[in-house]
């Protein structure tokens, strides 16, 4: 993959928004391809589309104790995590969402609609500052109050597995 750091887990990040207003990448598989099989494997939302990308790889390093965790459940010896995030729009009414929908096992218990802003400040530290970069990529999209725009007056900013 074209621009990946060496010793950093390919994976992408998903930034979805309503119309109403954490994946690995797979051995050959594109990374917009990626954004859209975990969208769906973790949340059950196939209605959505790409409506951004940020065009570099992101990374951040894992703290030596998540490192030796996710070492011994990925294998391999990864430093961090180098995402690319995508910003898409869910095309269909929130309903969609299961996060039990029995492709995976539910990496997540509940969601919510937040602002970018709430998503980078619930971020665990190691992650913040990726985070941040995110929502600046982003902000083009979003008005002053984090609500997205240009994109059929939507009314919420991100959606967040918790």
């Amino acid at each position: 993959m074209d621009g990946l750091p060496a010793g950093y887990r390919p994976n992408v990040g998903v930034c979805l928004i309503n119309s109403d207003n954490q994946g690995g990448i797979e051995d050959n598989e594109e990374p917009r391809s990626a954004a859209i099989r975990e969208l769906r494997e973790e949340t059950g939302i196939i209605s959505a589309e790409i409506i951004a990308e940020v065009p570099n790889w992101l990374t951040y390093d894992f703290p030596p104790a998540v490192k030796a965790k996710v070492n011994r459940l990925w294998g391999g010896e990864w430093h961090g995590q180098a995402q690319k995030w995508f910003l898409m729009r869910l095309t269909k009414d929130e309903s969609e969402i299961n996060l039990a929908n029995g492709e995976a096992d539910p990496e997540f218990a509940e969601w919510k609609w937040t602002s970018p802003e709430e998503v980078v400040e619930q971020a665990v530290d190691y992650k913040r500052p990726t985070y941040e970069e995110v929502v600046r990529a982003f902000r083009p999209y979003f008005n002053e109050n984090g609500i997205a725009i240009g994109i059929s007056n939507l009314d919420y900013g991100c959606f967040v597995v918790i």
